[in-house]
């Protein structure tokens, strides 16, 4: 029986891609009951995008200066993609108990115990009328933990619900890819490496697009098998788990492929996506017998070929059990916002390499509406 009962919970986030803010409703007792609602994406001003992208190519900004203007902007747009949320979907403002705003991540470095998400949790409670819950990541750093990826104890509610034997292994392929690794008791989570980011900000470059639609122009070049193995030589495939990536960890591959045509920097690009993924096996205690993708990357057709390719066995978009690919991490951050309330845990030793399971994020309450316990 669940120790809770269920409540109505909007998750937020966008992603290292920086392509949009996911918004999502479920309904949990942020514990083994989970059903997923509506979901919404909602684009971000060119302007503010631009900038977003910009100063993750500025980390030494980012320790440095208070950011209060962009944060603002930020924290104006999320909360306006959830009044759209509200407006266009009919869930009554009443029944949400919280939302979980994850907010723009900028930089992680936890091995500095830093990380920075751009959103003021307190403005947009005021704004919505609504308790909110931001700073998922914080608690998790400050204690040594990598503070991300934090999917997977929702993940292992939405498998749970699969009755399927393990081990299974649920890919997130967004900016930065990352694993959650399931088989009984077992949780076992960490980032893999570059997935989107590298290709999407290449395609950007070269073609002013923001991604390689369906992989077409990926599949038309040939990958540069040297290159490849350059990358593979990157010290952090071989370090152990938990560990976690900044969107922009893998920067300097874009300058080994400039000398490439379009389609083959392209083919080369996903070609490492690929072989990252793939790196993880060496640090699981078994081989997923399944794979289930997430993430934009599961609609690129060469990342999917090549992933089944590489690892032998069925990967499949999560739509084939059920799930809906484009939301997974924003209903999560209403999952986690319900747990944080509750003061249950949102990241593991296994999953984070936090000393102890470890609660976290910031809570926002406003007059009148009491929380969820």
């Amino acid at each position: 029986m669940p120790r809770h009962p269920a409540a109505t919970a909007i998750g937020v986030i966008s992603g290292t891609s920086v392509d949009g803010i996911d918004v999502a409703a479920l309904r949990s007792d942020g514990e083994s009951l989970v059903e997923p609602g509506e979901g919404r994406t909602y684009p971000y001003e060119p302007g503010l995008r631009a900038a977003l992208l910009s100063l993750a190519a500025q980390p030494e900004r980012v320790l440095r200066d208070p950011l209060a203007a962009l944060e603002q902007a930020v924290t104006g747009a999320h909360a306006a993609a959830v009044e759209r949320f509200l407006a266009e979907t009919g869930l009554p403002r009443e029944e949400v108990a919280v939302v979980g705003l994850h907010g723009q991540t900028v930089l992680h470095r936890p091995e500095a115990r830093f990380t920075r998400q751009l959103v003021f949790g307190d403005a947009a409670a005021a704004r919505l009328g609504l308790p909110v819950v931001d700073r998922f990541r914080d608690a998790d750093v400050a204690a040594g933990g990598q503070g991300a990826p934090l999917v997977p104890l929702y993940h292992r509610a939405l498998v749970a619900g699969l009755g399927e034997a393990g081990p299974l292994a649920v890919l997130n392929l967004g900016g930065v890819g990352n694993v959650t690794y399931l088989d009984g008791e077992t949780v076992i989570a960490f980032d893999t490496g570059p997935a989107n980011a590298m290709l999407d900000d290449f395609l950007f470059r070269r073609t002013g697009r923001s991604f390689d639609e369906g992989g077409r122009l990926a599949r038309s070049g040939r990958a540069d098998a040297g290159i490849v193995a350059r990358f593979l030589g990157n010290p952090f495939f071989g370090r152990p788990v938990p560990k976690s990536l900044d969107r922009n960890a893998f920067a300097a591959t874009l300058d080994w492929v400039a000398g490439l045509s379009d389609a083959d920097g392209a083919a080369t690009l996903a070609a490492c996506t690929v072989e990252a993924q793939a790196a993880a096996l060496r640090h699981l205690p078994r081989p997923p017998r399944r794979w289930l993708v997430a993430g934009g990357g599961r609609h690129n057709a060469v990342l999917m070929d090549g992933l089944r390719q590489r690892l032998g066995v069925p990967v499949e978009a999560v739509e084939a059990v059920g799930w809906n690919g484009d939301f997974l991490e924003a209903q999560c951050f209403g999952f986690l916002a319900l747990r944080s309330l509750r003061g249950l845990p949102l990241s593991l030793p296994s999953t984070t390499g936090v000393p102890a399971p470890m609660p976290g994020g910031r809570h926002h309450p406003v007059p009148g509406r009491p929380l969820p316990g």
